[in-house]
């Protein structure tokens, strides 16, 4: 049974007290900061790189701070983290548009540097 199901059991049984704890453990399980940097960086490094956001628009899982951009996030290493992700046009994801650009940046471990661009061109 997850954490999730246990909460709903919990407060079903009118032990509010309890289930204030699960949701309290489950919060606890948060993304590292430096995750978290990462992705904040690796975002802003594209933006940058492609003209600003007047003309660009990285891909919606480079906003997901929550997440540390998981569905980005293509290596979480001692070496630091490695996000490939679309971009286009402003709107391009909403409006259905194809993306333009690809981009694959490593950033280091702590988050708070850009080691290398790895790509960044035309989707492969």
């Amino acid at each position: 049974m997850s954490l999730r199901n246990i909460s709903f059991v919990i407060a079903l049984s009118g032990a509010p007290f309890l289930a204030d704890l699960a949701i309290a453990t489950q919060a606890q399980e948060q993304i590292p900061y430096s995750q978290v940097r990462a992705l904040n960086l690796a975002r802003g490094t594209a933006i940058k790189e492609n003209g600003g956001l007047s003309t660009y628009q990285p891909a919606l899982c480079m906003f997901s701070t929550g997440t540390g951009g998981d569905d980005c996030l293509i290596s979480n290493t001692n070496d630091g983290y490695t996000y490939r992700f679309l971009g286009g046009a402003p709107g391009w994801s909403e409006n259905g548009s194809s993306p333009t650009i690809e981009t694959e940046i490593q950033i280091a471990p702590d988050g708070r540097a850009v080691d290398q661009i790895i790509y960044n061109g035309p989707p492969r």
